[in-house]
């Protein structure tokens, strides 16, 4: 029931265009993810929740696509610090003014979209997720059609 109401604005159908430059300086776009599915996390340094799934999140990066907003003020080279403490080292594209969370209609930290290979949103959840519960969404993505 919470879940419902955290994600009751969460927009459906094809995902809204994101395009930026990720941390490490490279030019990102929602398109790059096409082809499979992918993840698209967003998260905060200051949110514990958050820290809690960066193992899980940094894992699925290194058999997904995935790509992760940063909800943060923060500067660049404090989310690089905080990554570094992390042990991590997944696509980030940073979201100071909120701009990206709005068009997802972001209410709380974490929050992860599963899209399909075609860029449409097949899941979405808020809170915490387990790696396993993210992995078995993604692979249910690559295996049913999209209603």
């Amino acid at each position: 029931l919470v879940q419902a109401w955290l994600t009751r604005e969460a927009p459906r159908g094809p995902a809204p265009p994101i395009s930026g430059t990720l941390l490490d300086g490279s030019q990102v776009s929602l398109d790059d993810l096409k082809g499979r599915p992918a993840l698209l996390h967003f998260w905060a340094t200051w949110c514990p929740i958050c820290g809690l799934q960066q193992g899980a999140i940094n894992a699925i990066a290194k058999d997904h696509a995935v790509l992760t907003i940063a909800m943060d003020e923060a500067s660049a080279d404090e989310i690089r610090g905080y990554l570094q403490d992390a042990g991590v080292n997944y696509p980030v594209l940073r979201d100071p003014a909120g701009d990206i969370a709005r068009h997802y209609a972001i209410r709380g930290v974490p929050t992860s979209f599963i899209l399909d290979h075609e860029s449409n949103i097949r899941f979405v959840e808020t809170g915490y997720t387990t790696g396993i519960g993210l992995r078995l969404r993604l692979w249910l993505t690559g295996r049913k059609p999209a209603p």
